[in-house]
C-alpha cells in the first residue's frame, strides 16, 4: 500500500504492547500505542487513523468505555477488541457496543494481521462503492454515506448496521441461513457473533417499523427471510 494504514492500539501489558506494535510495524502498519484508556481517548483523532485495536481490561477508562467515546466521534472505523479467553461475555458486550470482531489472548500476530486486513479491505470497499443506494421498501439505504433515509429524515448506521440490511436487501424474500449472514457479514459463523447478530437484526426492525410492507421474520433453527411486500 502506498499509504502505511495507521492503527490506534490501547494495550496496558507493556511487553505485549511492545511486541504487537514491532510486528505491526514490520508488517506495513504504522501503530500509536497507549497504554491506559484516559490517555488513548484523549489522543484519539476518527480522522487519522484507520483501526482501533482496544484491550478490555485498561486502567483508567476501559477498552468497553473506550469504544463507547470513539464511536461517538466514528461510526465507520473498524475496532477489535483483545479478549481474554476465559470471559467469554466480554466478546458479546464487546460486538454489541460497536465493536467489529475481538481477538482471545493469546492470539498470533499472523491471526492479528489477518483479521486488521479483512477490515481495512471492508472499509476501503465501503468508500469506493460506486452502486451505494438502495431502495428499502420506503427508505432508501446509502451504503456508501451509512444512512438510512426515509423523506427528510436520516438514519445514521454503524458499517455493522448497513453491511447486514444490505446483505438482506440483496436476499429479499428469501430464507438465508444464519451461517451465511454471519459468514458475509462478519467473516466467520460463531456463537458470539450470532448472538451480536440477534441483537443487530432487532435494531434494524425498529428502524424500518414506519413500513409495515417490511418484516424480517425468523426461521427457527434455520435462519431469516427479509420479507418486502409490494404495494
Amino acid at each position: 500500500m502506498d499509504t502505511k494504514a495507521k492503527i490506534f492500539y490501547v494495550e496496558d501489558d507493556q511487553t505485549l504492547g511492545f511486541v504487537t506494535k514491532d510486528n505491526l510495524e514490520l508488517s506495513g502498519f504504522e501503530v500509536e500505542h497507549y497504554v491506559n484508556g484516559n490517555q488513548a481517548i484523549k489522543n484519539f483523532d476518527p480522522l487519522e487513523y484507520d483501526l482501533c485495536l482496544l484491550d478490555v481490561m485498561l486502567p483508567g477508562i476501559d477498552g468497553f468505555e473506550l469504544a463507547k467515546r470513539i464511536r461517538k466521534q466514528s461510526i465507520q472505523i473498524p475496532i477489535i477488541f483483545l479478549t481474554a479467553k476465559s470471559m467469554k461475555e466480554d466478546r458479546i458486550e464487546g460486538l454489541l457496543l460497536g465493536g467489529d470482531d475481538y481477538i482471545t489472548k493469546p492470539f498470533s500476530i499472523e491471526e492479528l494481521i489477518l483479521k486488521i486486513n479483512v477490515f481495512l479491505r471492508r472499509k476501503e470497499i465501503v468508500g469506493n462503492t460506486s452502486n451505494s443506494e438502495f431502495e428499502v421498501g420506503k427508505y432508501v439505504l446509502d451504503y456508501k454515506n451509512l444512512r438510512l433515509n426515509l423523506g427528510d429524515t436520516s438514519k445514521k448506521l454503524t458499517l455493522k448496521e448497513a453491511e447486514l440490511l444490505k446483505f438482506l436487501v440483496s436476499h429479499k424474500n428469501q430464507v438465508v441461513k444464519r451461517s451465511d449472514i454471519l459468514v458475509a457479514v462478519w467473516g466467520k459463523d460463531d456463537y458470539f457473533l450470532g448472538r451480536s447478530l440477534d441483537v443487530f437484526i432487532s435494531r434494524l426492525r425498529k428502524y424500518l417499523k414506519e413500513d409495515n410492507h417490511i418484516e424480517i421474520s425468523n426461521r427457527h433453527g434455520v435462519g431469516f427471510v427479509f420479507k418486502i411486500e409490494e404495494e
